[in-house]
């Protein structure tokens, strides 16, 4: 996992070229008239889905990895709550969609950090890496509107 702000990537030397690619290229694809939707930058290679949600209850949330695709998240506004586990997600397996979808969703685990996410905050999850996003901050649903990029891991 990497967290750091999209005006900021240069505090991160550390960032693979593929994913601060993948992030420039929303910077300059994504604004406030851009409609929630899925837009390619590589074909199935890298690609990214704009969407508003509202955010929810951590009770009502569901924790998810992924397999085939790095999973970048980025708020655009809002403040979205993150809950993450190191924990390995396969001990209780809820609904697998690996094969047809790249998302399982997992057993709560038994130990959770939560973190907040401002705008232009992202959050880069690794294939395996279990979180439970849009999670309410403060005691009050809002809405988020955010990007979700998804690079293959090939």
């Amino acid at each position: 996992m990497i967290i750091g702000n999209i005006e900021h990537l240069n505090l991160i030397p550390y960032l693979p070229t593929k994913l601060k690619e993948a992030i420039e290229t929303v910077k300059q694809q994504v604004n406030d008239n851009t409609i929630n939707g899925r837009y390619q930058i590589d074909g199935d290679n890298v690609f990214y889905m704009v969407s508003q949600t509202l955010s929810r209850t951590q009770e009502e949330g569901k924790y998810e990895y992924h397999a085939k695709y790095i999973d970048i998240q980025i708020v655009l506004s809002g403040q979205e709550g993150m809950a993450v586990s190191t924990l390995p997600p396969h001990t209780e397996v809820i609904e697998d969609k690996l094969t047809n979808g790249d998302i399982a969703f997992v057993k709560a685990p038994t130990e959770e950090t939560m973190f907040v996410l401002q705008p232009n905050d992202f959050v880069i999850f690794y294939p395996h890496e279990v979180h439970k996003p849009l999670c309410i901050v403060g005691g009050k649903t809002e809405q988020i509107r955010k990007v979700v990029v998804k690079v293959a891991m090939d």
